[in-house]
């Protein structure tokens, strides 16, 4: 029996871009997955710049990812109390697919190197396994508490990552590397200049209609 091939790719999305867009779909392909669950963290970390709501930011997702097979815009980390750590997030996703699915954390380069200081970093790897976007530029080494944290846990393919539900690392590079920042796409509505072929039109449309980010 196949089991279930599942991805959580987690963020803020303030606002969701074509990157985030074009990651999610080219981890699907690459990893052949049933499912990626976008999943829109509750409070986003950053200070000092322009919000909107949780549920503003989750409505936007739903409509970047529209019809796109695989998909789905997840606001189980808004429905819950609290902070939204990782293992949380992942716990609830186990338990709906089951213990012998395939359940990966997507995660990128920057956010791995800082995966030590997390809230309970080794759960994340009891829960599932972990597939890091890489930066092809990035050639310096890791620090010591992540190489203790990964130590025997790197796989070369993704059928070897697949072997058992959870435990593995596989480093990727994917095929388009779509340099968008959100923070950028914040700071071009708020100046007025223009964010056409950074966002898919859906998305454009209704930040202009209920004027988000808008104002510095």
């Amino acid at each position: 029996m196949t089991q279930r091939r599942v991805a959580m790719l987690g963020g803020t999305f303030d606002p969701v871009h074509l990157g985030h867009l074009r990651s999610a779909v080219e981890l699907r392909e690459l990893l052949s997955l049933d499912r990626v669950h976008m999943v829109a963290a509750g409070v986003p970390p950053l200070r000092g710049e322009p919000r909107v709501t949780p549920e503003e930011r989750l409505e936007l997702l739903r409509l970047g990812i529209g019809d796109t097979p695989g998909l789905v815009a997840d606001p189980r980390e808004l429905r819950r109390d609290g902070p939204s750590f990782s293992a949380d997030t992942l716990a609830s996703l186990r338990q709906e697919y089951g213990a012998e699915a395939r359940l990966v954390m997507a995660l990128g380069h920057d956010a791995f190197l800082r995966l030590a200081d997390w809230h309970s970093p080794s759960r994340l790897f009891e829960l599932a396994h972990l597939v890091v976007i890489d930066r092809p530029d990035f050639k310096a080494p890791l620090p010591a508490a992540l190489v203790e944290l990964i130590r025997g846990r790197e796989v070369d393919g993704v059928e070897t990552l697949f072997e058992a539900p959870s435990g593995g690392l596989l480093r990727v590079a994917l095929p388009t590397r779509m340099a968008i920042s959100a923070t950028d796409v914040r700071h071009r509505l708020a100046s007025g200049a223009t964010v056409r072929y950074l966002l898919p039109e859906s998305v454009e449309e209704r930040i202009y209609e209920r004027k988000l980010y808008l104002v510095q």
